[in-house]
């Protein structure tokens, strides 16, 4: 059941992470306008100052939008602990030929982690973020659901925080949508209320990502070549790509193939080969999947060994795919889908839903 933050906050102190976006500004007026004791605590996590990363810039609009709601602001660096945490997750993942999403491990390590211990520190009562999804408790136990606002919907990143978390968390914007938000910061005179949203990972920001990998991961060119073996091409490193790429592979164009469009359907990591095919090829499909370290909000759901139907997501922002999840051995869960999936990477995350609940994901593993 979604549990509606209002009644949980009055006369609580509250420890909101503020990143200096307006989603956690906006998150911040409501929390006052509830009745809470806000606290604000802005982390640091990325320190390498080489222009891409903002921030700088965001720790002085976390102070100013601190100074005109009138709520203490805190500052802690865990650049350390997202570097051991997180970080050398994210080169691992790229060192075994995977496509890492190392936005949930810092929400399971990071904000919902190490943060959630110094709030505690702070005498926070509960826990806040700017996140669009929804907590609430399911047989007494701290549950996720999807924010309201479909588009913007954030339970994907959040599937491994633990229910004890989530049950000292409340999350103000579950139930707006985006424009909402705005309004709400416009109307509340936030100078940061037409700020534009940050994408991607903060300590990537908008530099080249191949000049950023290749400072950390050394390339190693290859060959680019189709599923019957003929050389298409050079690549400057695996790492550079995804299964379902289709920009950047420069091999389009040629006038014995036609006019379709290009993808990356597989990696040979034993001869560093990329495996590129054209059109709607059948190595872009999958019919299943194997996942591991599943990680469930609460206990595992019921009928998992004989085989639970659900539904699930493979990416961010897909549409919920039906499917069946079998239990195997060691954390691992087989995924068979009702519809063929396009694109499937190793690496990036299955996450599963009963209706708008999250019950939680495993990262991909193989695919077929």
């Amino acid at each position: 059941m979604v549990t509606s933050f209002e009644n949980r906050v009055a006369g609580k102190r509250v420890i909101l992470g503020l990143s200096g976006g307006v989603d956690s500004a906006v998150a911040a007026v409501l929390l006052q306008q509830a009745g809470a004791e806000v606290h604000a605590l802005h982390m640091t996590n990325w320190e390498d100052d080489d222009g891409y990363c903002t921030a700088a810039d965001d720790l002085q609009d976390a102070r100013n939008v601190c100074e005109q709601l009138g709520i203490p602001l805190h500052h802690v660096n865990f650049s350390r602990q997202y570097r051991d945490q997180v970080f050398e997750y994210f080169l691992d993942e790229y060192r075994a030929g995977r496509t890492p999403n190392p936005d949930v491990l810092c929400n399971r390590e990071i904000k919902f982690g190490v943060f959630r211990d110094y709030a505690r520190r702070l005498g926070g009562d509960l826990l806040a973020t700017g996140h669009y999804a929804q907590s609430g408790s399911v047989a007494g136990h701290g549950a996720l659901f999807k924010g309201a606002d479909p588009g913007k919907d954030q339970s994907y990143f959040l599937h491994a925080v633990s229910a004890e978390a989530l049950a000292e968390t409340v999350f103000p914007l579950g139930n707006l949508q985006k424009g909402d938000v705005r309004a709400i910061a416009r109307d509340a005179g936030l100078s940061i209320h037409d700020k534009k949203d940050s994408t991607g990972i903060c300590f990537i920001g908008e530099r080249p990502f191949r000049e950023f990998l290749a400072t950390y991961l050394p390339a190693k060119p290859g060959p680019m070549r189709t599923p019957g073996g003929e050389i298409m091409g050079t690549h400057q490193g695996l790492m550079y790509h995804t299964l379902g790429q289709r920009k950047g592979l420069q091999i389009g164009g040629r006038n014995d193939r036609g006019e379709e469009p290009w993808y990356v359907v597989g990696k040979h990591l034993e001869d560093n080969a990329l495996i590129v095919a054209q059109g709607e090829h059948e190595m872009l499909f999958s019919d299943w999947l194997i996942a591991t370290d599943a990680s469930w909000i609460g206990s595992a759901p019921a009928g998992l060994d004989d085989g639970l139907r659900c539904r699930a997501k493979v990416r961010y922002r897909q549409a919920d795919q039906d499917c069946v999840v079998t239990a195997l051995d060691a954390g691992k869960v087989e995924v068979r889908f009702d519809a063929r999936q396009k694109a499937v990477a190793p690496g990036q995350f299955v996450v599963f839903y009963n209706e708008n609940r999250c019950l939680g994901g495993a990262v991909i593993h193989q695919i077929g």
